[in-house]
């Protein structure tokens, strides 16, 4: 970081050895970022700070493996008495707890944590967006309107925060990245639940399972998925899996219908369960129109599956030349890059995907996400 960048930014200097550490987040739903704050919850708490997460609305499906971090969930409603509503119980908290760190997630999170500084003292507040992309000029305008409200604000790749600085969220030196984090542990290849998953989904050896993960929602254009399988079909035997649910599930059932390619797409819903699932996959596809970072994708390479992925976002920074990627919004492109993927001999993909979990070791652990945000925390950045 430069000179001039760094001049722009407040250091909290918060330099006790133990935190105590306010997570607010706008929800706690299936998604990469609430992924991502749990698992943080649970370092923290494992390292002995003393961590309160709190969620604005309901309902609250992750959640930190340790039951005793205190989770918090305000239940806020979409309206205006909502937002005082919430604002008042989150005053209390912040009065209650005296947080030595409150470090927001997500748009509504960011801005509603900066609004509450005008009127509770916060020692250090920081902004945390996850995307690349935050869906229209009034959120944009939030951000720049609120940035001075914040200590610091952080994305999750260099993409995304030089995508903050063009549309004017923040001003240039005043976001810095600290990358997502995959816990390896966890996302690992496993023969036993392979064979499992692939026996539950009745899926035989000789038909390759292509795997998404991810909120079925704009975002995600899974559409383009769909027309890339359906220009698939007459290929080969393949299945394919879509773990997730969200607003768009009818529209896509239809569309895969429409493609005559329902048969061959099991719809999985909600599932805890995606290591054993990326584990049983022959293929993870990401067919995101836009991204902040792709946790699935580090993820689906910790447990050495090849990836085919859309080029948006800090994904080419994840994968590195460890995997596929294709211009967004081309379901040629991607129909090509999975019929290539498929067609890779078993000793090539192995090596593949030691490679790419290698690298995710080596680069976007948890433990070294959790390090880093203790590290800009102490204002070491």
């Amino acid at each position: 970081m430069s000179l001039k960048a760094k001049a722009l930014l407040k250091p909290c200097l918060v330099a006790d050895a133990k935190l105590k550490i306010l997570l607010c987040i706008t929800g706690l739903e299936v998604g990469g970022a609430e992924k991502l704050v749990c698992a943080l919850a649970d370092q923290y708490a494992s390292a002995g700070h003393q961590v309160k997460l709190v969620c604005l609305t309901e309902p609250i499906i992750v959640r930190p493996k340790n039951r005793n971090i205190s989770l918090e969930n305000l239940a806020m409603k979409r309206n205006p008495i909502g937002l005082l509503v919430g604002l008042r119980r989150l005053r209390e908290m912040v009065k209650s707890f005296q947080p030595d760190i409150v470090n927001s997630h997500l748009v509504h999170a960011n801005i509603l944590t900066r609004m509450l500084r005008l009127v509770v003292p916060m020692r250090c507040l920081i902004s945390s967006a996850h995307n690349s992309n935050e869906e229209g000029r009034a959120r944009i305008w939030a951000y720049r309107l609120t940035d001075r409200l914040a200590d610091i604000s952080t994305n999750v790749s260099n993409e995304a925060v030089q995508a903050f600085e063009a549309q004017g969220a923040v001003k240039p030196g005043r976001m810095i990245p600290v990358y997502n984090g995959v816990s390896t542990d966890e996302f690992r290849f496993d023969t036993a639940l392979r064979e499992q998953i692939r026996e539950e989904l009745k899926i035989s050896a000789e038909t390759s399972l292509i795997l998404a993960v991810g909120r079925l929602w704009a975002p995600k254009d899974y559409p383009s998925l769909l027309k890339a399988m359906s220009a698939l079909k007459d290929d080969r035997s393949w299945r394919l899996a879509v773990a997730g649910d969200g607003p768009l599930r009818a529209t896509l059932e239809a569309l895969a219908a429409d493609l005559e390619i329902s048969e061959r797409i099991n719809w999985l819903g909600v599932r805890h369960d995606v290591p054993a699932l990326m584990s049983a996959c022959d293929v993870f596809v990401l067919s995101s129109a836009w991204e902040g970072f792709g946790l699935v994708v580090a993820e689906a390479m910790a447990c050495q599956r090849p990836v085919v992925a859309t080029d948006c976002g800090g994904v080419r920074e994840v994968i590195g030349n460890r995997g596929s990627l294709v211009p967004p919004k081309d379901p040629v492109a991607l129909a090509e890059a999975i019929k290539s993927a498929l067609a890779q001999p078993a000793q090539q993909n192995e090596e593949l995907g030691r490679a790419a979990r290698k690298r995710i070791q080596e680069r976007y652990s948890i433990t070294a996400t959790a390090e880093r945000y203790l590290a800009v925390y102490r204002g070491e950045y």
